[in-house]
């Protein structure tokens, strides 16, 4: 079996260190800009659920099931870290080792906490720093990360459209919207030949090379045998997240049923698909709204009260997105004293 590659450096790709400390600072500060905006909007939440019976609520609450499901919360990081090690490998990327790649991955954890998670472009942008890389090979990784978490997801919301009236027509739009993005991806010939035909553009010809290894880039990971493999690995990843919300049903008091399986299923997929589309820094406010009335609504209000609905929300926004920024933010600390080990072993060869 072999051995990781050791991380190598080009000199001549690397950013300069002023640009550097700029671009990085920029999105530390945009970190920090949205933590705040969420233990603001946390903290309205509470109050606008009534706090007093939400901690009453929390004091009912099997806190033996806590590890279990922040396992299930850190397998679907783990798992997807998997995805996107394989796309580092898929789009040619230089030689990494894992546990470059691990924290890599972990610091981006941190950025979903930026508006469209935006800030998840750190990952390409070290992996630049440690081996050379072009932004533009690696950038794409990033959208088919979101574009593949968003099949699986809408997947396991279909679980929950699928009782709403209609809801199976949110689910076609969806997959023709797919199936024709992907079809217009893998269409080779006819997308280069359009790039090429669009070079006169002063935008498009500066930009040609790049766009060029965007769009290989982006070819290389949407082959479909690929596709099938990190789609998989996308369902089973976030259907870990959902077990973990059931779990947190279980520990409010709630039996279990099939029925209730489904329900905390779709109602974190759905919410997640909300939160993402708000664009709103880790769909702060927009996915515990909509965790909240979804739960409600496809519970039954005679079986749930807003106050429950509301202390699960908390819990297993707490369990996944909360956890996952602290697990970022250690890796983020961490990476910069790690990277410039790195650099300073490198410069030595």
């Amino acid at each position: 079996m072999k051995s990781d590659p050791t991380p190598t450096f080009e000199r001549a790709d690397e950013t300069p260190r002023d640009t550097r400390l700029g671009v990085e600072g920029f999105i530390r500060r945009r970190f920090v800009i949205g933590v705040g905006f969420g233990i603001l909007i946390t903290a309205a939440f509470i109050v606008v659920s009534d706090g007093a019976r939400v901690l009453e609520s929390l004091r009912t609450f099997d806190w033996r099931l806590v590890p279990l499901i922040l396992l299930l919360s850190l397998s679907n990081y783990l798992l997807r870290f998997v995805k996107w090690h394989l796309y580092l490998g898929w789009v040619d990327s230089a030689a990494m080792n894992k546990l470059t790649s691990l924290i890599i991955f972990m610091s981006g954890l941190s950025m979903a906490i930026t508006p469209g998670k935006v800030g998840e472009f750190l990952k390409p942008y070290l992996v630049r720093r440690v081996n050379g890389t072009a932004l533009s090979v690696t950038a794409p990784i990033v959208v088919a990360e979101r574009i593949t978490d968003g099949i699986a997801i809408l997947f396991l919301a279909s679980l929950g459209l699928l009782q709403i009236h209609r809801g199976w027509m949110v689910l076609v739009v969806f997959a023709i919207a797919f199936v024709a993005f992907s079809a217009l991806i893998q269409r080779r010939t006819l997308t280069q030949s359009l790039l090429r035909r669009f070079e006169h553009i002063a935008f498009i010809g500066k930009r040609a090379a790049v766009l060029e290894q965007l769009y290989e880039s982006t070819w290389r990971m949407f082959r479909p045998k690929k596709l099938a493999i990190v789609v998989g690995i996308s369902v089973v990843s976030w259907a870990g997240e959902c077990f973990a919300f059931y779990l947190v049903m279980l520990g409010l008091g709630f039996p279990a049923s099939a029925h209730l399986l489904f329900a905390a299923a779709s109602t974190l997929a759905i919410a997640t698909m909300i939160g993402a589309l708000s664009l709103l820094p880790g769909g702060l406010g927009a996915a515990e709204l909509s965790v909240t009335g979804l739960l409600i609504l496809f519970v039954g209000s005679s079986h749930i009260d807003h106050e429950t609905a509301a202390t699960a929300t908390l819990l297993i926004r707490f369990a996944t997105f909360w956890f996952g920024i602290a697990l970022g933010l250690i890796a983020l600390l961490s990476s910069e004293w790690y990277l410039t080990r790195l650099e300073g072993s490198s410069s030595k060869h």
